[in-house]
């Protein structure tokens, strides 16, 4: 009953907005706050009931038959990866929500209801154990980001929310063939039992060559959506086009919904074929990681620069993941939920100084740090926090990541590394020519800090980047038995030589002496 409710409250609070006349606008903004807060909320005592540490999916409802003639069930379920998403864009919507506010001054009862029923699609994404009930709520979610970018967006609105849509379709198209066809597979297997149970379809003895097709068609809506290099050209004009809270959803939930299908369903689905593809996938990762930071550095739009960065963060995430060991593997989980928190806030604070600047061109700023200080002071918390600063959150993740890549390959690690330094190169630069020096555009001089109401906006980001920096262990001891169910799913199609896939074990003697085994 708690999941159900945490996911439909956003659609319920959509279907209030859109029975209310237009006149009510104020009434608009906090019913949709207030809906997006109640499920934030339920998330308390779903964090307490959890029961951490335990293998498999919990808190799920008495399984209700939907459509019993196809076997389609409302079954949904969290394990620790799903919950921490779950959390996540309960959070960041509230928050894009709230940043709301003041940006949006047209259509703003269309637009409240569009987040509402895209909060609800991203829920659903997460908690869904059915695979059709899946490919539903996948589905609900490109809907309302279309029409977030194309009717809110910038200038190139229309062009980037096309874009966005037939990616996003066409990736959407293959996965849904595939689910059919595993759907009928494992219906013979189970003599003529129809379900869509994501167990059923983990269980299927599928062919070899088969396999690799299957996955290769399963995962390119996942590759897209993360998005992997060269499948990333979407993303920089939705990012950029988008409004405030559609690039905060873009980037901290959207994207991770590609790293959760990959992880939940197409790795368990097709185990061998994820190791086979691995040498390919490292390459486009690698290659994005390196690719998105150069790209980055030479943008004169802040939106655009932040954009492209999550290209490069994305490729160092899913690295870490195709290391295929434990520290990898938590690396890069832990690096998704730091994306989420770190670039969605740098995308609030974009956002923020756009509202009062109507520009987001670098070179119109300079000397910010004298007019805005508050402001300021929190640009700098989430851009070190991007960049991986030792006592923030984007170091242990990063860390993790580079550990596990340095148990495979050195040449990997030092491909990766690259991007690390790159990102900080780029972000401190960016820092650099927004907040320091002389103010020499008269606009500049007579800005306005940030408001309460944007300080209660990125305070609780903030704690959060701290939090994880500080003390990482409860978000890994919540990660850790999925990780152990993905390595156990890849461990018997990884190769047997050792000095490749471990590095040896330092072992100490009573006299404190340290020793390689």
């Amino acid at each position: 009953m708690l999941l159900t409710l945490i996911t439909f409250i956003p659609l319920f609070g959509a279907l209030v907005i859109l029975a209310a006349p237009k006149s009510y606008i104020e009434s608009v903004k906090w019913t949709a706050l207030a809906a997006s807060a109640a499920s934030l909320a339920l998330c308390i005592p779903l964090m307490i009931v959890f029961p951490y540490g335990e293998p498999g999916f919990h808190l799920a409802p008495r399984l209700i038959s939907w459509i019993p003639a196809l076997g389609i069930d409302y079954r949904i379920g969290v394990d620790g990866l799903s919950l921490i998403l779950v959390v996540l864009t309960a959070l960041l919507s509230s928050l894009s929500i709230l940043a709301s506010f003041s940006g949006i001054q047209t259509h703003q009862k269309e637009f409240y209801f569009f987040m509402l029923i895209l909060e609800t699609g991203m829920l659903g994404t997460f908690v869904a154990l059915d695979m059709f009930l899946f490919f539903l709520f996948w589905e609900l979610m490109l809907v309302p980001m279309y029409f977030i970018i194309g009717v809110w967006g910038g200038r190139q609105r229309i062009y980037a929310s096309i874009k966005f849509f037939l990616y996003t379709a066409f990736g959407s198209a293959l996965m849904l063939l595939v689910i059919f066809y595993l759907y009928f597979q494992a219906a013979d297997a189970m003599g003529g039992v129809m379900s869509f149970n994501i167990e059923n379809f983990i269980t299927l003895e599928l062919d070899p060559s088969k396999q690799y097709w299957l996955f290769f068609a399963f995962i390119l809506a996942f590759l897209i959506k993360m998005p992997v290099f060269p499948l990333h050209t979407w993303l920089p004009y939705a990012h950029t086009e988008a409004p405030t809270a559609g690039s905060v959803i873009l980037a901290g939930v959207l994207l991770k919904t590609g790293v959760y299908g990959f992880l939940r369903f197409a790795v368990p689905i097709f185990p061998a074929a994820a190791v086979a593809f691995t040498p390919w996938l490292m390459l486009l990762a690698l290659i994005g990681i390196v690719y998105g930071a150069m790209l980055a550095m030479v943008q004169h739009d802040v939106k655009r620069l932040v954009a492209y960065s999550s290209v490069s963060h994305m490729g160092l995430l899913l690295a870490g993941i195709l290391s295929w060991n434990a520290q990898g593997l938590q690396g890069g989980i832990i690096q998704m939920i730091n994306h989420g928190l770190s670039t969605g806030a740098l995308f609030l604070i974009v956002g923020m100084v756009y509202e009062r600047r109507h520009t987001r061109e670098i070179d119109q700023f300079g000397g910010l740090a004298k007019v805005m200080p508050v402001y300021a002071a929190f640009f700098m918390i989430f851009m070190l926090s991007s960049i991986g600063l030792p006592g923030l959150n984007g170091f242990v993740g990063e860390l993790l990541v580079l550990i596990g890549l340095m148990r495979v390959s050195l040449v990997w690690t030092c491909i990766a590394a690259t991007g690390v330094v790159l990102g900080a190169a780029y972000m401190l630069w960016l820092y650099q020519r927004m907040m320091f020096g002389p103010i020499k555009l008269e606009a500049n001089q007579i800005l306005r800090d940030i408001t309460r109401r944007e300080i209660l906006v990125l305070l609780p980001l903030a704690l959060l980047c701290f939090a994880i920096g500080f003390y990482p262990a409860p978000l890994q001891a919540t990660i850790e038995p999925p990780v152990q169910n993905i390595i156990q799913a890849v461990q018997p199609y990884l190769p047997d030589a050792s000095p490749w896939y471990e590095l040896p074990e330092i072992q100490v003697d009573q006299s404190g002496a340290a020793g390689l085994e």
